[in-house]
């Protein structure tokens, strides 16, 4: 059962050693995104951004973190969505679904970095077309874009 529905994101540069529940930590020089599990157990949820594990987006408000977060290793086996700064519960999965998943992972994976040792993407995009897209930054120009503006108009 899902015990925080919202998460606060926060970017930094490192992540805190102890975290604040629903609160998602953010750290783009490290390529990872971090939180405390959703259910309140208080696990530590670590999401690396890879071309082939997940997925961040940010509109200069709300992030959303494709794909879900499926805590198979944690006691609590939470299985959550985080769209727009929400948490969306999912359904539990079966331990063979879960090994199924994790077998097509290590496949996605494997025939992502072989290719990217023999040229390129192109001669296995068939083999990696479920694996999440590549990390999206957030657009720090628009950013610096807003705050200047609303900056100026104090002035």
């Amino acid at each position: 059962m899902i015990r925080f529905h919202s998460l606060e994101p926060r970017f930094v540069v490192a992540v805190p050693q102890a975290l604040e529940p629903g609160v998602l930590y953010v750290s783009m020089e490290y390529g990872t995104v971090v939180h405390s599990c959703c259910c309140g157990c208080g696990a530590e949820v670590v999401t690396p951004l890879t071309p082939t594990d997940w997925h961040l987006s940010y509109d200069g408000e709300a992030i959303s973190l494709r794909p879900s977060v499926g805590n198979w290793n944690l006691p609590c086996r939470s299985h959550y969505v985080i769209s727009r700064n929400q948490v969306i519960e999912s359904g539990s999965w079966s331990q063979e679904r879960v090994e199924a998943e994790q077998r097509r992972d290590r496949r996605a994976k494997a025939a992502y970095y072989q290719s990217m040792n023999t040229g390129g993407a192109e001669s296995s995009q068939g083999q990696i077309a479920a694996s999440p897209p590549r990390v999206a930054a957030p657009d720090q120009q628009s950013w610096l874009r807003r705050l200047w503006r609303d900056w100026s108009k104090l002035w």
